[in-house]
């Protein structure tokens, strides 16, 4: 299987949770997962880490399976696109759930022609395919992970590759 590349980021985790998240991403990557965490200026006591990985193509989706037993973190998972796959963003936010979206090249949300397709028939009035759009980009999940995502500007990135 062709390998990739993405980005882990841990955006808030209680910092007693911070050991586990390690052992659960070393238990997908297959190898420790020392992360550098800094404090998370948008949530007291609570740690922000980011890690660069290399694995197979669906290491991303298998990082947030792995990381779905603690439902209070916040987290975003890259995967770049490959010649035999898409690049994919899942984002996870405590009470909103996670959001799974395709992502072109250039780090634009990519919306499948059957996705649109059937908003295109649910929809009766303009509200409701404006909400249906912002849904499939995931603009919810994006405007609660902002203030998150500017918390982390320029803290440190960790390298994490899979043993393969």
């Amino acid at each position: 299987m062709p390998a990739t590349r993405g980005v882990v980021y841990l955006h808030c985790v209680p910092s007693a949770i911070a050991p586990h998240v390690e052992w659960a991403l070393a238990g997908v990557l297959g190898r420790p997962a020392r992360l550098e965490w800094s404090a998370q200026p948008v949530a007291p006591s609570h740690l922000r880490a980011e890690a660069a990985w290399m694995g197979p193509i669906g290491s991303a989706a298998r990082l947030s399976a792995a990381l779905r037993a603690w439902p209070m973190l916040v987290f975003e998972i890259t995967e770049e696109g490959t010649w035999a796959s898409d690049g994919e963003r899942l984002a996870y936010v405590p009470g909103r759930g996670f959001h799974r979206s395709m992502i072109a090249a250039n780090g634009d949300v990519v919306v499948g022609e059957e996705r649109l397709r059937g908003l295109a028939a649910r929809a009766r009035t303009a509200d409701e395919l404006q909400h249906g759009i912002a849904e499939l980009l995931g603009t919810a999940w994006d405007a609660e992970l902002e203030p998150y995502r500017v918390g982390g500007d320029g803290a440190p990135v960790t390298l994490l590759h899979q043993v393969v």
